[in-house]
């Protein structure tokens, strides 16, 4: 890892009636729009969702990295994160994101120290540092032979 700080610049375009068009050097563009609960299109990601997307990939990168010092062996972890809109004190924010993550791991592993490991990459995220909801991990492990 390179020294902290670090830097991350995105830019984003649109004109009144376009999606809005996100970019970053030496990264491929994409449109978003609202979600459709604000009433977006729904066919394209919404700033919703890739938040949400930041939480579940910020966890499996997270995992990965502390798998690895831990040397933990491991074949294969799925993510999935809900994240809850709601309105605190007349404020519209997420409240909570709740990580429902399933890892699988070759017959003989540990598996109270794999999920030892899933609690320690949840607390551990940058990403839901950074955010003021809390973050709820429920953690499966799954053994395959």
């Amino acid at each position: 890892m390179q020294d902290l700080p670090h830097y991350y610049t995105v830019a984003a375009n649109a004109d009144v009636e376009s999606r809005v068009r996100v970019s970053s050097k030496g990264l491929a563009d994409f449109e978003t729009a609202g979600p459709p609960e604000f009433g977006g299109p729904g066919d394209v990601w919404s700033p919703e969702t890739l938040l949400v997307a930041a939480v579940a990939d910020c966890f499996i990168l997270t995992f990965r990295a502390i798998a690895r010092a831990s040397r933990l062996e491991w074949i294969d972890l799925g993510c999935d994160v809900t994240g809850r809109l709601d309105k605190i004190d007349k404020v519209t924010q997420f409240t909570v994101f709740e990580i429902s993550a399933t890892l699988t791991v070759p017959e003989g592993s540990d598996q109270k120290k794999a999920h030892r490991l899933m609690e320690k990459a949840e607390r551990h995220c940058l990403i839901t540092n950074s955010l003021k909801a809390d973050s709820e991990l429920t953690a499966t492990i799954r053994v395959v032979s």
